[in-house]
């Protein structure tokens, strides 16, 4: 503890302390020992000279002893030895006349006052002497008797001045502490941040700090004209529930021994904490302490970093974590109730164009006017959220004990959104319209979990983007069963495309009556456990996938060393091979360098090599494939239009096309002898072809009158069951041996 808080700085903490700073101070003890020997002696020169030069002389050799002793770092041993000394000072003393108790009193007074405090030892020691002398005076004068004998008196003189000393002499240096201590504690209040009140148990004011004044715009002035009730008033009269304050103060007021902390609002959208507890003093309550701290910027902290935890910073509305919450909320809520909710995915159809063509920056604004319009579609007590990108999710609760009347609800508010959505958008200084595809899913209790509603009402608004777009669709549990069948194939697939578990089946291409002149290269999937897998079921999931590309890449290489195979044999050696080309793989940069190394690799004749493109090719950067299918024309590869008829079909493309065939879509053959219409477009795309100087090939040809019928309008080439069907390379090569097609 500091000397200056010290409440009691002239008692040692323990003697042995006190005696070390005693001797280290030895020439305030030689003149207190000096001023109680003159004390002493003074009665011996009157009574007994020989005793008082005797206790004179041996005061003096203690003292002497005592120092030296202290100087030879041995202070025990001077206490010691000066506490022998005083002890034969009493033996002088009684034999100077004192009685034994007195003596003993005055020793014992004396060595109280060296160890209480060096001062005390010499004020008393003086106080002594002055007292003695005062006696000798009066004995001069013969206003006292001579054979009178003071040394009782003045022993009492003696003791008194000890204990008066003892009393009296720490008061100035007491006061002065609890001066400092005020000080201290008005410094520690002032400098404190929080605004703090004390109020004793009568409700007077004792003390505060201008914090306090500030925090509740108070003039210092008014505490000293109003009471505290007056000034409860006025504070009260500032907060958003000053009810609810009063009624805690009075709360307080009525049990003094309770501690309190609650949160305060203000009017003008402060936030404060308030604390209260007792002030005591002995274990008695005197009065209460209130604090009052302002956590407005801290809370508006909090706000913002919950804000942007459980919020979206472009549209404000809650996150996928917040919707979480809220669904985890409902859930419970629908099964006690009784009652449904349904869960509505909104994705924005072609939201990715609008940000390629006018930038993010109106993008971005679209996707707020969005968010305001779904708030404007549902109920308060609904949620909208964003879950990132351009999809949204409303929650729509309460909804009809029934699933039925649920479901209607729900479309309700579906085509609610459609229409709203749909309107214009102004985006700055543009319009833009912009449509949305909603996927919809009932729940009802716990009966499916958070992320399996999100992934129902994902997987029906796919279905939405499958129907056009700009529609609703609801789940249906038969989606589910797809997804996760598509799911395990595209696992399976990928394992095909790792073991190479695809085969080539090869169809025959015809003229005439059945001259074989060629053939088109399909593709199989031999699956270890399901057997031949149709093209219609892995191909698309191939296109989505990316795995066409390396399906795409095998193809062409089996392909070209059949083609080097069958040159080396005389029947088939003028044959032509039809390979199917993704767009996935036209599109690729490298494309043409591929097909250029594949050729050279497998010494293939590219003249016998052509490659089927659909129209859907011609649909994005038409410059591109058509540079693409120069460069490998003027290398000798030929190109078929497949499908023609059913796609693009833009004739002012078509014509810069280097093609060499169209191919009639068996759709248009199929229906050839019935359809007028399909004859009608069977009939132009063989006249077509005929302008532009191409060869014209049907597929599809099942029967010989759909044959005949073809051959009548100009058609000349055949691909259809009628002919023969896809089949492995070595049953096409014993049908081409056994002379059922002719080459």
């Amino acid at each position: 503890m500091p000397r200056s808080l010290d409440p009691m700085p002239y008692f040692p903490m323990n003697m042995q302390s006190a005696s070390i700073r005693l001797l280290h101070r030895f020439y305030s003890i030689f003149f207190f020992v000096g001023s109680v020997l003159l004390a002493i002696g003074v009665p011996f020169v009157f009574y007994r000279k020989a005793a008082s030069a005797v206790a004179l002389l041996v005061l003096i050799l203690a003292v002497l002893i005592a120092w030296r002793m202290n100087r030879r770092g041995q202070p025990q041993k001077s206490l010691i030895f000066f506490a022998v000394v005083m002890w034969l000072i009493m033996v002088v003393l009684i034999y100077a006349g004192l009685t034994p108790t007195t003596a003993g009193a005055v020793v014992m007074a004396m060595m109280l006052a060296i160890v209480v405090h060096v001062r005390a030892g010499a004020i008393f020691g003086i106080s002594y002497l002055l007292a003695w002398l005062l006696y000798l005076a009066l004995r001069t004068a013969n206003l006292i008797p001579a054979p009178y004998f003071p040394g009782a008196v003045m022993s009492a003189w003696f003791v008194g001045a000890v204990a008066i000393g003892l009393v009296l002499l720490p008061i100035p240096e007491l006061i002065l502490h609890l001066r400092k201590a005020a000080s201290l504690q008005r410094a520690v209040i002032e400098a404190a941040t929080d605004g703090v009140l004390v109020v004793s148990n009568d409700g007077k004011v004792v003390t505060y700090n201008q914090s306090f004044l500030d925090f509740w715009h108070i003039a210092p002035q008014y505490l000293n004209t109003h009471s505290y009730s007056e000034l409860l008033d006025l504070v009260s009269q500032q907060l958003v529930d000053p009810a609810s304050f009063l009624q805690k103060v009075q709360e307080l007021n009525a049990h003094p021994d309770l501690s309190s902390f609650d949160t305060l609002r203000f009017k003008d959208g402060r936030i404060a904490e308030r604390h209260s507890q007792p002030q005591r003093l002995d274990g008695q309550i005197v009065g209460r302490v209130w604090s009052f701290r302002d956590v407005t910027e801290r809370e508006q902290a909090h706000a913002e970093i919950h804000r942007l935890a459980f919020h979206d910073a472009l549209t404000m509305l809650p996150n996928r974590r917040l919707l979480t919450d809220r669904l985890q909320q409902a859930l419970p809520y629908s099964a006690r109730s009784g009652h449904r909710g349904a869960v509505l995915l909104i994705d924005l159809d072609n939201f990715k164009t609008l940000n390629d063509t006018l930038g993010h920056d109106k993008g971005d604004l679209l996707l707020q006017q969005v968010a305001q319009r779904l708030v404007g579609c549902v109920r308060e007590s609904d949620t909208v959220a964003r879950l990132g990108g351009d999809e949204f999710v409303v929650m729509l609760e309460g909804l009809s004990l029934h699933a039925g009347e649920a479901a209607t609800q729900a479309e309700t508010v579906g085509r609610k959104i459609l229409a709203t959505l749909s309107q214009p958008y102004l985006l700055a200084d543009c319009q833009n319209r912009s449509t949305p595809s909603i996927g919809i899913t009932l729940f009802f209790g716990h009966q499916t979990s958070i992320d399996e509603l999100l992934k129902q009402a994902d997987l029906a608004m796919y279905q939405s983007k499958t129907a056009g777009r700009n529609t609703l669709c609801f789940f249906d549990p038969a989606m589910q069963s797809m997804v996760a069948d598509r799911a395990a194939l595209e696992l399976d697939l990928r394992e095909a495309v790792r073991h190479q578990q695809f085969t080539l089946y090869y169809q025959p291409q015809v003229i005439g009556d059945g001259r074989l002149t060629g053939a088109e290269a399909l593709l199989r999937w031999q699956h270890p456990q399901r057997s031949l897998v149709s093209p219609a079921e892995f191909i698309p999931l191939a296109e989505e996938t990316g795995l066409i590309l390396p399906l795409g890449l095998w193809v062409l290489e089996t392909a070209c060393s059949q083609l080097a195979t069958w040159a080396k044999q005389p029947a088939t050696a003028q044959l032509f091979l039809a390979v199917n080309v993704s767009a996935n793989q036209l599109h690729q940069a490298d494309f043409v360098e591929q097909v250029l190394e594949v050729l050279s690799k497998t010494g293939a004749n590219p003249k016998r090599l052509k490659l089927e493109l659909t129209e859907s090719l011609l649909v994005s950067d038409v410059e591109s494939t058509i540079a693409k299918m120069s460069a490998l024309k003027a290398h000798g590869v030929g190109f078929s239009l497949d499908d023609f008829g059913t796609g693009y079909s833009s004739l002012s493309y078509l014509k810069r096309l280097p093609l060499d065939q169209l191919k009639i879509d068996q759709g248009f053959v199929k229906h050839i002898l019935i359809d007028p219409n399909d004859a009608a477009i069977a009939k132009m795309v063989i006249a077509l072809a005929d302008s532009l100087g191409l060869t014209v090939i049907a597929e599809g040809v099942e029967i010989e009158a759909q044959r005949d019928f073809l051959a009548r309008l100009g058609c000349h080439a055949y691909q259809g069951y009628l002919f023969g069907r896809p089949v492995p390379l070595e049953e096409f090569m014993n049908r081409v041996d056994a002379g059922l097609v002719t080459a």
